[in-house]
């Protein structure tokens, strides 16, 4: 038999009416909309369902409503008696993964990611870092590249996400300077982010200070499912580490492909991914296309998964 992984979707995934279906349909997922709206002082349900798209945009905002989306779907798999072997989260994901195995609670994890979202924010002015992605370039003629404009101004690989396909992310002008090199070197794309920020870099040194301060006051639980982390692309073997693992992830690379080709290597041949969009289900594709990918954000595709995963074609409504 082989193992299903859960993957948690990260921050850029978020799209305006995404977990309004769950809400609607199952108590569960009602339940979790219910203790963000408690916890936080936004409406995240207004954010998630109805708001505008700039508003869900910002990262305060992103992060706590993609995380209890994804916490909704999850609970409705759960109440299914769908578990899962292993988990894993790209960035703001890994805490939906770390909610999933035991470790945080979902209330202390949708505040934490409040300040994690606000932290980010606070770290630069906004225009001062920009992240782009970079298509068909391999990984040393990206990491030289980067490493050739260090005396000009800083920018590092910020996500691997999967053959083909990392993100590099630095001060503005530099990022620019970077993707005409990229172009130059025979990258297919050198496409610059939405975002105003340079995440997963040094250049959030500050936000993860202040995060790690909000950490010391949380309480980190035993694993009950393994995880593996954005920071090193294996198993996290101690809770204990946990608080200085989410600290290191904000300034670290995400792992990302080494993070899915560890769980292949180790048996998993099914892959779902919870929570808004599908682009870690693409990166899955693209590292082995003969694994099973499904994903849970809405009723169809909850019920799409079930039936895959029971072999049944019986109806759950």
């Amino acid at each position: 038999m082989g193992k299903t992984a859960f993957l948690f979707s990260g921050q850029g995934a978020q799209y305006v009416g995404m977990g309004k279906e769950l809400y609607e349909n199952y108590d569960e997922a009602k339940a979790v909309f219910d203790t963000a709206n408690e916890v936080l002082d936004i409406d995240v349900k207004e954010l998630c369902f109805e708001g505008s798209k700039e508003e869900l945009d910002i990262t305060r905002n992103t992060q706590p409503a993609v995380l209890t989306t994804s916490i909704a779907a999850l609970k409705v798999l759960e109440a299914n008696d769908i578990k899962p072997d292993v988990v894993a989260g790209l960035s703001l994901g890994e805490y939906g993964a770390l909610v999933c195995s035991g470790v945080l609670e979902f209330a202390d994890a949708v505040r934490l990611v409040r300040k994690r979202g606000q932290y980010m924010e606070e770290a630069l002015p906004s225009g001062v870092g920009s992240m782009a992605a970079i298509i068909g370039l391999d990984k040393q003629k990206i990491e030289g590249i980067c490493k050739s404009l260090e005396s000009e101004g800083f920018v590092a690989p910020a996500n691997y996400n999967c053959p083909g396909q990392i993100v590099i992310a630095g001060e503005s002008a530099i990022v620019s300077k970077a993707c005409e090199a990229m172009k130059l070197a025979g990258a297919k794309m050198a496409i610059k982010l939405a975002v105003s920020s340079a995440f997963h870099t040094k250049m959030l040194e500050g936000a993860a200070t202040k995060l790690n301060q909000e950490l010391k006051n949380v309480v980190i639980d035993d694993m009950r499912i393994p995880v593996i982390t954005n920071v090193t692309a294996d198993y996290i073997n101690d809770a204990n580490d946990i608080r200085d693992i989410l600290t290191k992830q904000v300034t670290s690379p995400v792992l990302w492909e080494d993070t899915i080709t560890k769980m292949i290597n180790d048996g998993v041949d099914t892959f779902i991914e919870i929570g808004p969009g599908k682009t870690l289900s693409g990166f899955v594709k693209k590292i082995d296309k003969t694994k099973t990918i499904l994903n849970v954000e809405d009723a169809e595709s909850l019920e799409k998964t079930i039936l895959s995963l029971r072999g049944t074609k019986q109806s759950l409504f």
